[in-house]
């Protein structure tokens, strides 16, 4: 019955999701889908209209072109280690993605003290503005049922049930990893805070100074980017640029 959990494969992929989660705990803090970070944002357009259609109308960010890209291209890395390629690896390893995504995106909401798992539902998460059913949104139910489609294909191309059901048991696992990292994140939150608490940080300490060229790039507030080195200004977008605030 177990010999296609692949108890390895499923930890390690697991930590691969805590850690992504985690890793995007430090970076956005309590505010998701890079609200503060220095990013853009893109809605309008074709590009932006498609993802949002596809995204349940959340905006396409650069940050979320490297955060999504990266992993996947990582899952890819046994083609390049001696893993032959094939249609039928090549949808397993998207399957892959697929679900892991969500994991990973769960794990940020169970680890950050601004959500955890009992403010973790509608109305507390504007990125998810998407039909709810039960405690989760419609993407994580979707995210597996195309998971387990693409594998399924998988299989059907193989001949075999045995890509499935290994997939199927790497689901249950995670799952079971998932509910694990629930029972224990209250850890997670007090070390959190333990490395947040008053006169904890170092930076008082630390030899900092910023970047040679800090106007170079855009640290929020409105964007007053001069145009690249060569290039003409037309009198009407001069005229369009707000005048640059005292630093």
């Amino acid at each position: 019955m177990f010999d296609d959990l692949n108890i390895t494969l499923t930890v390690i992929l697991f930590l691969w999701c805590f850690g992504l989660g985690a890793i995007e705990i430090e970076i956005e803090g309590g505010r998701g889908w890079a609200e503060r970070l220095p990013t853009w944002y893109l809605k309008r357009g074709r590009i932006g209209k498609v993802y949002g259609w596809f995204m349940g109308h959340r905006p396409l960010t650069g940050y979320h072109v490297y955060a999504f890209t990266i992993p996947l291209v990582i899952l890819h890395m046994p083609f390049g280690m001696g893993v032959d390629w094939s249609l039928s690896a090549e949808l397993s390893t998207i399957a892959k993605y697929f679900v892991l995504a969500v994991i990973w995106d769960y794990c940020w909401f169970v680890l950050n003290p601004a959500y955890t798992v009992k403010r973790f539902k509608r109305g507390n998460v504007w990125w998810f503005e998407v039909p709810w059913i039960w405690r989760f949104p419609l993407d994580y139910y979707m995210g597996i049922l195309v998971s387990i489609g693409l594998v399924s294909l998988a299989s059907w191309n193989v001949g075999s049930d045995s890509i499935l059901m290994e997939h199927l048991w790497l689901i249950v696992g995670l799952l079971v990893l998932t509910g694990l990292t629930v029972f224990l994140a209250p850890l997670y939150h007090r070390w959190y805070r333990h490395m947040r608490r008053a006169g904890a940080d170092d930076r008082d300490i630390t030899p900092l100074y910023g970047a040679p060229a800090e106007n170079e790039v855009w640290n929020l507030g409105t964007p007053d980017l001069h145009p690249l080195e060569g290039e003409e200004v037309s009198e009407s977008a001069a005229r369009r640029r707000p005048a640059e605030e005292p630093r």
